[in-house]
């Protein structure tokens, strides 16, 4: 199975560095929210590779019962322009996923690529809500740096998770702040898809565009990481 490198990008700019460099996909957000329809369009017209978009109205994990209808003719907007899917992710008062929001969601888009984002760092049982979210129907990918403040912190956890789990593994996306050494772990526990974001900006700044060749590095990492249960010849 090939290794996905997703890359966030916030504007077009980004997208040629992203595409010399060896990206398998991109992640569309401007600070944390969903982006105007005009630099979705923008976005994958710079390009060819399959463009995720975030659907997030404001800063929290919720959505409202009015919230839903906006979401889902946002999330149409982004697909008609091109969008490949979409990323998403809400919990409920409990600070647990919030299966029913989701489902109707990703169920108001049928065929559309999903991903459930970071929130589900935010929970309060990783375990339970991955249980949860292995139920949800078309998911292809589950951001996640195991905790609130990211891999840092949640990286042992999180890698104890995908290596107890195919289902896991096979779904799981490491974000927040991946570090180089993490990959081959991940891979060896059956991690197929990773997300980078400062990683490929110089300095690590927003004010940078995406950099072709620190996407590179990232490429070859993961074409490189050795796969368990088989032999890579030099």
């Amino acid at each position: 199975m090939t290794t996905v490198l997703e890359v966030a990008v916030r504007q077009a700019r980004d997208v040629p560095g992203c595409v010399e460099g060896g990206a398998d996909r991109l992640a569309l957000d401007v600070d944390g929210r969903s982006p105007d329809v005009a630099t979705a369009a923008a976005v994958v017209r710079a390009g060819d590779l399959p463009v995720r978009v975030l659907l997030r109205l404001d800063e929290t994990f919720t959505a409202r019962a009015d919230d839903l209808a906006r979401l889902v003719a946002l999330g149409r907007e982004y697909v008609a322009v091109g969008a490949e899917g979409v990323c998403l992710g809400f919990l409920d008062a409990d600070l647990e996923v919030d299966v029913a929001t989701t489902r109707a969601l990703v169920e108001a888009l049928p065929g559309v690529g999903w991903t459930f984002h970071r929130a589900v760092d935010a929970t309060l049982d990783l375990r339970r809500s991955w249980r949860r979210l292995l139920t949800l129907p078309g998911l292809t990918a589950v951001a996640s740096g195991g905790s609130p403040q990211g891999l840092d912190h949640g990286y042992d956890d999180l890698l104890a998770l995908a290596a107890a789990d195919p289902a896991v593994a096979r779904l799981l996306m490491p974000a927040g702040g991946l570090a180089a050494e993490q990959v081959p772990w991940f891979v060896r526990a059956g991690v197929r898809q990773f997300h980078v974001g400062p990683q490929v900006r110089p300095g690590g700044s927003d004010r940078a565009y995406v950099d072709a060749g620190l996407v590179r590095s990232w490429r070859l990492l993961l074409d490189s990481a050795p796969v368990a249960g088989r032999e890579r010849s030099g």
